[in-house]
């Protein structure tokens, strides 16, 4: 008789340590939502990610239906402002980060990234008649630059202008919203990733990208730093996902070399 209690009691902590962590013991290798992968994004990114009607498409959009396919989840688009992006993931709002989003030491203080899926460039849009002709001429001083507030086009031209003295930066919550400043001679110039800039420029006759380069980064998935098994599982189906040529057929559909 003691031997079958001492099993029932071994199975019922067994049950109870199983409720603990159901209820917010141990939370790693949850979704926000059951079944559900949550990406947060700013869907004004063409072409990582915009508006298709009421659809949110683009190659960050199919990166991350491919990995939540992978994993035998849905995927579900929370579209925000980008500098929201982090504190949602954070916050438990969202399992993951894709918005063209480079890794930078100060992100990976707040969030983990996965391996990088896809290089951007920073380049500079100017009007077709600017005194500004490569990126050497910004740093001559006395210039407003536009850019998209928290996106490394605004993190590194802080950096290297505004913190310097050298130039005013203007921050916009859309990349377009900067473009428009551009447009309207509210900005100098606008610095933004190579692939928006060049949606933009197409729609806005008058503008040219130079042809020098302000920087160049790696894009990746930022997820949370206290959710590491989930992120190792998107991570994980990613690379499947970059070894089977997956990866490069979407970026191959909406950047045409």
């Amino acid at each position: 008789m003691k031997k079958y209690t001492r099993i029932l009691t071994v199975v019922l902590a067994a049950i109870l340590l199983l409720a603990l962590y159901a209820c917010g013991g141990k939370t790693t290798n949850k979704t926000v939502k059951p079944g559900v992968l949550t990406m947060a994004t700013n869907a004004e990114f063409p072409p990582y990610e915009f508006h298709e009607g009421d659809t949110i498409t683009g190659i960050d959009a199919e990166i991350a239906a491919a990995i939540a396919d992978k994993l035998g989840l849905k995927l579900e688009i929370s579209d925000m402002d980008f500098d929201s992006i982090i504190a949602a993931i954070q916050s438990g709002k969202a399992d993951v980060g894709l918005a063209g989003m480079t890794v930078t030491d100060e992100r990976k203080q707040n969030v983990d990234f996965s391996t990088s899926y896809a290089t951007g460039v920073q380049v500079i849009i100017v009007k077709e008649d600017s005194p500004i002709a490569s990126v050497d001429d910004l740093f001559s001083g006395g210039y407003t630059v536009g850019v998209q507030q928290s996106t490394t086009g605004d993190l590194y031209t802080t950096w290297d202008l505004e913190d310097e003295g050298l130039a005013t930066i203007n921050r916009y919550n859309k990349g377009a919203d900067a473009v428009q400043a551009l447009v309207t001679d509210k900005v100098d110039c606008v610095v933004i990733d190579n692939e928006p800039a060049k949606a933009y420029v197409a729609a806005n006759p008058g503008l040219v990208i130079l042809d020098t380069e302000y920087i160049e980064e790696q894009y990746a998935i930022a997820y949370s730093k206290n959710n590491t098994e989930l992120g190792k599982a998107v991570d994980t189906a990613l690379q499947e996902l970059i070894k089977d040529g997956t990866v490069q057929k979407i970026l191959d559909k909406y950047i045409k070399v």
